[in-house]
């Protein structure tokens, strides 16, 4: 565990502040390294990216809440940030800074009226685990062990602050102009309001558990409603291991088929039978068993899928539809692929563009069983995005594309091939999928 943090910054004025003086950080970084660059033509810029990464990762650890769950979600795409950052950011997944004692028995005054001691027969002040949002104690009560949820101070009353300091920085990226991006700000910022709303995290958890403990090789915690509040959440303690140190037990090709294939039945029973899903697919959600079973332990992200969006988006994994220009064509103006006022030559270039892609992503939707172990598959994907991203008139566009409750559906699938990947899981791939 990293060392413990005792204060964080909470007011808009003090995050902005630390926001700001990063930034010229990193800005005094890219002077000093151009400036040797003069000097030293072939020097290297992973030393650059190496530092950026470094202060930026040191402040948005302080900082945690939306700013720290940004970066944990950006070191899950492969080939969007520099190596440096996404190795870096990866620690958010698992190791973030973790809360001093004092500031969580002053959460539990609050919110109880007593200290955790007083409250559980034995509670450890030094977290287990620490995150973006918040961080888990180990505990005991009536001989049952506990892992007991405390959200960070300040978490939630700044994340439409923490976002409204991240835009600038979206729309210099993608070149959007500010009213293309309201509707996937809003969408976003109404995931993260939910995520540290841990009421409503209580609520789904115990009815998504609920309805998916019919799914084979699952594991959920039991919760405990008297032990909860507006920023704690008290469950059973689930044993298993984060996907690096499974993977190192060297577990067998059947071990991992069947990890697999839980998480693709989970995913997919909640997409096609609930129209909900949870939604945030990184690995330090999960715990992996040696016998082959896997503890679900976070529903702070949940989607809840729209009827017409869903009729949409599953139509295009229809192998008839690519050979039926037509279809296609009707489907990607529902999905917001194509727009109203698109000119011929639009219309040309994102119809191209989008079939090449949908051949490749649908490809394990469209045999019966489908082998995430294959690199060729994932390098294909990651070989074609590069591509696209160097694409001069794609990069002229000023216009996002594409339904904005694409946007966590996308991320989770996203997140659910990479562990399927790093598993080498071979899985039936029609299990709770719509017939066609």
């Amino acid at each position: 565990m990293a060392e413990e943090q005792r204060k964080i910054p909470t007011s808009k004025i003090r995050r902005a502040s630390k926001f700001a003086r990063t930034g010229l950080k990193v800005g005094t970084n890219y002077v000093k390294h151009y400036s040797r660059k003069l000097v030293q033509p072939d020097l290297d810029r992973e030393v650059l990216d190496s530092k950026n990464a470094e202060e930026i990762y040191q402040t948005l650890s302080e900082l945690k809440g939306s700013a720290l769950k940004v970066a944990q979600m950006l070191s899950m795409d492969k080939g969007v940030l520099p190596k440096a950052y996404s190795e870096r950011f990866l620690h958010a997944q698992y190791n973030a800074p973790a809360l001093s004692g004092p500031l969580i028995a002053k959460t539990f005054r609050q919110y109880f009226g007593a200290n955790p001691k007083a409250i559980f027969d034995e509670f450890s002040m030094e977290a287990a685990h620490a995150a973006s949002i918040g961080q888990v104690h180990r505990a005991k009560k009536e001989g049952e062990d506990l892992a007991v949820k405390i959200q960070y101070p300040g978490v939630g009353a700044s994340v439409i602050s923490d976002l409204k300091l991240v835009r600038p920085i979206a729309r210099r990226m993608f070149g959007w102009k500010d009213k293309d991006l309201d509707e996937y700000f809003q969408e976003v910022q109404a995931r993260l309001v939910e995520e540290t709303d841990y009421e409503l995290e209580l609520e789904r958890s115990q009815f998504l558990s609920e309805r998916c403990a019919e799914l084979d090789n699952l594991v959920f915690p039991t919760y405990y409603p008297e032990y909860c509040a507006e920023r704690v959440i008290t469950m059973s303690w689930l044993e298993g291991m984060h996907l690096d140190a499974f993977l190192a037990t060297n577990p067998s090709q059947a071990i991992r088929d069947q990890v697999g294939q839980a998480l693709w039945d989970f995913y997919n029973f909640q997409v096609h039978q609930l129209k909900m899903m949870h939604a945030d697919a990184h690995p330090g959600n999960f715990l992996f068993q040696e016998e082959g079973k896997v503890g679900v332990l976070d529903f702070g992200c949940v989607k809840e899928i729209p009827e017409a969006f869903y009729q949409s988006y599953f139509r295009l994994l229809n192998p008839a539809i690519l050979e039926d220009e037509a279809a296609l064509l009707e489907s990607c103006y529902a999905a917001g692929i194509l727009l109203p006022d698109d000119s011929e030559e639009e219309i040309a270039l994102y119809m191209g563009i989008f079939k090449d892609a949908l051949l490749l992503v649908v490809r394990p939707f469209h045999q019966p069983q489908f082998d995430f172990g294959d690199d060729a598959y994932f390098e294909e994907i990651y070989t074609y995005g590069e591509k696209m991203g160097r694409d001069p008139a794609l990069r002229q566009s000023r216009q996002p594309r594409g339904d904005k409750d694409g946007l966590y559906m996308n991320r989770a699938y996203f997140g659910l091939f990479s562990i399927l990947n790093k598993l080498k899981a071979r899985v039936e791939t029609r299990r709770y999928m719509p017939t066609f």
